[in-house]
């Protein structure tokens, strides 16, 4: 028998644990002595708690934790959990440092405000082209939205092309509009140009003709698309203080995209007319 402070300390926990998982039930002592009230455990009972421990660590609430070893969990169903939290919390993980890196570039905006050249903005006319198409909706045109949706859509799209061994011969293209469901969410339309000679009617993705863009207030984006806002005020500012008003959503035109999300290369054109 061990007695409290000895067995806290194998089990590397505190006293005062091992009494609240006396009072819950979560892990009695195995003894009690009557006159003195001290608790005393066996060493087999640091199975219990580790655990106990590890269940708690990936996020189960105690009265969870009683239900799990109540079940007689093993280590096989244990490990398991362990690889399922593990994925959660990486995907946590990433969904923070994207969160990060949006308010960084919010933050280099800020800094930059009114130091912002507006030369880089360019107004032309954007010409047709042909692509292979599939299309999503996200529930805003916010980054946090679109960033999941846009990249399988992508993945997909790009898949079932080379499955059908059609080539592509050109930038990538993103276009976007309002749901008509009228909810604030957003239609992802997703394209990789093809040659002219590839046929519409397709049951794999759709084939279509983008239409042209008589006037386009373009700025080329580089870096990640989740940073891009400081180039979309730009282009916002352009068009307010050069007398045009916008038409629609900017069309993103992928010219490079690396693996290293920093390395991308992306024009983005708005369409635009004379106000």
């Amino acid at each position: 028998m061990l007695n409290i402070g000895d067995f806290a300390s194998h089990g590397r926990v505190s006293v005062r644990m091992l009494r609240h998982y006396d009072a819950i039930g979560l892990l009695r002592p195995a003894r009690v002595d009557p006159a003195t009230g001290y608790r005393f455990y066996e060493a087999g009972q640091l199975a219990r708690l580790n655990r106990v421990i590890a269940l708690k660590e990936l996020g189960f609430t105690l009265q969870q934790v009683r239900a799990v070893l109540d079940e007689q969990v093993d280590v096989a169903e244990l490990r398991g959990m362990l690889r399922l939290r593990r994925a959660q919390l990486a995907e946590a993980i990433a969904a923070d440092e994207q969160r990060l890196a949006r308010v960084e570039a919010r933050l280099r905006t800020i800094e930059s405000e009114g130091s912002m050249s507006q030369h880089d903005v360019v107004v032309k006319p954007v010409p047709s082209v042909r692509v292979a198409q599939l299309a999503g909706v996200a529930r805003s045109y916010e980054p946090e939205d679109i960033t999941p949706v846009i990249g399988p859509l992508f993945d997909e799209l790009c898949r079932r092309v080379a499955g059908a061994g059609i080539g592509e011969v050109g930038p990538s293209v993103a276009r976007y509009e309002d749901s008509p469901e009228g909810d604030g969410s957003v239609v992802i339309r997703v394209g990789v140009q093809v040659a002219s000679s590839v046929k519409e009617g397709r049951d794999d993705f759709e084939v279509v003709d983008l239409p042209p863009i008589e006037e386009a207030a373009t700025i080329v984006h580089r870096g990640s698309m989740d940073e891009a806002v400081g180039s979309f005020q730009a282009l916002a500012r352009f068009i307010d203080e050069n007398g045009y008003r916008s038409v629609g959503y900017a069309r993103e035109r992928y010219l490079e995209v690396p693996q290293d999300v920093s390395g991308w290369v992306v024009e983005l054109q708005e369409p635009v007319v004379r106000r």
